[in-house]
């Protein structure tokens, strides 16, 4: 009996490794997949490397992270020509051979339509005005590419906009070969967006199918989000934000043809936002909140050095960023955990005791995100308010490397005026645990 037991846990433990290879098989071949669909977007651009990074989570999906905002200057960028983003050197500063077709911003009223497909009859009347202010926006956006255009050819010409070489390169740190010319960063940004979210669903509805172990209710994602762009704009700098989803249940109907592709494309869920870069004075209130309520002298689990931050985004909510730890190593190599008055024991000690504080930090990260949420006023009652945290480090103690708990304002709302009880409002969070440590 006891042998077969044995026997029987051996074979599962088999079973789920073949699995976990296999599905970290399939994540390879579809990064691969999505990389060529996203090149292809930017035709003669094809040459250029585009880092796809998968990631599976177990009962969510896999999340597939693309650095959209860095990818501008490498999928418009050549030797020739260099274009300044909105007239500023640095952040927004890239090399580019080639402007935007006027034709190409296009794309985003294809989009936009095939968006709108997905909303509820009461919405169309609401869709098509914006359908029609977002019309009106691109051939605004083509008339101010086309005049700054030949605003900056009269300038080349006249040589008043001409720089050196050395003074472009010590301004930008790039080497410029001709002149410099000016362009709108938003018409750039939209058009790259566009190919980007066209790529993706293109992903999802012909190749999807590939992630052959996901269950029907997991999703597949691909975002900019987690790609670490805020340290490279800024804390308070806009940055574009990129959601497009779907499930595996939806992409396996379609190909088993219960559903069309024009369903299918209705059900994907796009979110095209950008981060507002401006500082609200209650998120502001609820990092601090969260920045004293983590410190090793209040914690009970985990603590945080430094700050946290937010940012956030235009139609879709908030998002707080925390890093937290478990210890501090001495330079004997021992380490102090001051939230649990532990010091200097070993690193098996120190393991065994972070994958003890692990469940109950989860636990009181859910119930602290309820209790001061709650005090946020900027938030419409659709928006999310989602935490981010990178976890401390613990090779091989099996807990997440990261956790992210996202809540509808509407919930807050109902828990503060006493609509929701606790428990219930608690159920109504999604946790998201990244891969095992």
């Amino acid at each position: 009996m006891v042998s077969g037991a044995i026997v029987l846990g051996t074979q599962v433990a088999t079973a789920q490794q073949t699995d976990e290879t296999r599905m970290n098989r399939d994540v390879e071949i579809a990064e691969n997949v999505l990389s060529t669909l996203i090149k292809q977007e930017f035709s003669k651009r094809d040459f250029f490397p585009v880092e796809v990074r998968g990631s599976y989570r177990a009962g969510y999906g896999v999340t597939f992270t693309v650095p959209t905002d860095m990818l501008m200057p490498m999928m418009w960028g050549g030797n020739n020509d260099v274009m300044v983003l909105d007239g500023t050197p640095g952040v927004y500063s890239y090399s580019f051979s080639t402007a935007p077709e006027p034709e190409e911003l296009a794309i985003l009223e294809r989009d936009v339509a095939e968006m709108e497909k997905a909303k509820a009859e009461k919405e169309m009347v609401k869709a098509e005005k914006e359908m029609v202010k977002a019309e009106k926006e691109m051939v605004k956006a083509e008339k101010e590419m086309k005049s700054a255009m030949k605003e900056a050819e009269k300038a080349e010409k006249a040589e008043k906009i001409t720089r050196t070489e050395s003074e472009y390169k010590r301004a930008t740190g790039v080497r410029a070969t001709r002149s410099v010319r000016g362009v709108n960063r938003d018409s750039l940004l939209a058009v790259n967006n566009a190919k980007i979210i066209q790529a993706a669903k293109n992903f999802l509805a012909d190749y999807g199918d590939m992630l052959s172990l996901l269950k029907a209710d997991e999703r597949i994602i691909i975002t900019n989000q987690g790609d670490n762009q805020r340290w490279f704009y800024g804390q308070n700098a806009k940055r574009s934000i990129l959601l497009i989803e779907a499930s595996k249940g939806d992409v396996t109907k379609l190909r088993q043809g219960k559903i069309s592709r024009d369903q299918f494309l209705s059900n994907v869920k796009v979110t095209n936002t950008e981060s507002s870069g401006k500082t609200e004075p209650d998120l502001e209130l609820l990092t601090s909140i969260f920045n004293r309520l983590y410190r090793s002298d209040l914690s009970s689990n985990f603590f945080i050095e430094g700050n946290s931050y937010y940012e956030r985004l235009t139609d879709y909510g908030a998002i707080v960023y925390m890093q937290v730890y478990s210890s501090n190593q001495t330079n004997k190599g021992l380490f102090n955990m001051p939230t649990v008055n532990l010091r200097e024991v070993d690193q098996a000690a120190r393991d065994k005791k972070v994958k003890e504080l692990y469940p109950g930090f989860e636990s009181e990260l859910k119930e602290n995100i309820l209790e001061y949420g709650r005090t946020l006023k900027s938030l419409k009652d659709n928006e999310q308010l989602v935490f981010n945290v990178t976890l401390t480090k613990c090779k091989g103690c099996g807990i997440p490397s990261d956790i992210e708990v996202s809540v509808q304002n509407l919930v807050l709302k109902d828990y503060s005026s006493g609509k929701l009880e606790k428990n219930s409002a608690l159920g109504k969070m999604t946790v998201k645990r990244g891969a095992g440590q």
